[in-house]
């Protein structure tokens, strides 16, 4: 729990991990800033924080344009104050085997994940230098580590696992930890489109994935909103630079 009202933002708020990363930073007490292409699209999340007695305010942005990144950080601080924890979530599948990736598959990934990630950090670092705290939580995946198909989105998680060690460095003489945690297969929207990718009915999809899990179940998307919930903790703040792996078992 934080001593505090703190401000947080998490882009690719409107559904699935996103969702649930705002709800349970709200219920731990923050205003939430929910970010996505469409405020609307984030309607529903503030209307449960919101229900629930929380603060959250629906903002549109594109993360991987830099004027859009500047105003939605500007109207955050107005509305709500300066943010001094971001959930950098936003992401976008195009996934494709080498051969039949087009190049605007790979640099759409590359923009809303790498880009995104620097452009939101780059934007909120200010606000969280001048607090002398701050908490930045990078989303990347077990895909980091290579899988079939999508040589761009695991090139950009993997990159943004170098990104977070990176800010950790420069950014923690200031009092902000930047870690990262990399999802398993976590049951969303994104999850469904992989299984089309693959031909393979979700259910179907699911219940193999499940099989070679040691904890025998998939993800669920609280499961990555409880790992961000630590991250953020006003007492985890000698815990920087960390990738933490939340996918039922032991990666590389």
């Amino acid at each position: 729990m934080t001593t505090q009202k703190r401000t947080a933002i998490v882009t690719g708020a409107a559904r699935g991990i996103g969702a649930a990363l705002a709800e349970r930073l709200a219920a731990d007490g923050m205003a939430v800033a929910a970010i996505d292409l469409s405020a609307d699209a984030c309607d529903d999340v503030v209307a449960s924080i919101t229900d629930a007695g929380g603060t959250a305010k629906a903002y549109g942005a594109d993360v991987a344009d830099e004027d859009s990144v500047a105003e939605a950080v500007e109207a955050v601080t107005s509305d709500l104050g300066a943010p001094t924890v971001l959930i950098n979530n936003a992401g976008v599948l195009r996934d494709n085997l080498l051969f039949k990736m087009s190049t605007d598959d790979w640099d759409t990934v590359m923009n809303v994940h790498l880009r995104g990630h620097f452009l939101m950090s780059r934007a909120v670092q200010g606000h969280m230098r001048d607090a002398g705290w701050g908490r930045i939580v990078n989303i990347s995946s077990t895909s980091a580590l290579g899988n079939r198909g999508q040589a761009n989105y695991s090139a950009a998680k993997a990159g943004i696992q170098g990104f977070t060690k990176t800010l950790a460095i420069e950014l923690g003489k200031y009092g902000t930890t930047v870690n990262a945690i990399a999802p398993g297969l976590i049951e969303t929207s994104m999850t469904r489109a992989t299984a089309e990718r693959m031909g393979i009915p979700y259910e179907t999809f699911v219940e193999k994935a499940a099989q070679q899990i040691p904890v025998a179940r998939t993800g669920k998307p609280e499961d990555i909103a409880a790992a961000a919930a630590f991250f953020v903790r006003e007492d985890a703040g000698f815990v920087s630079g960390q990738v933490l792996y939340v996918a039922g078992g032991p990666k590389a």
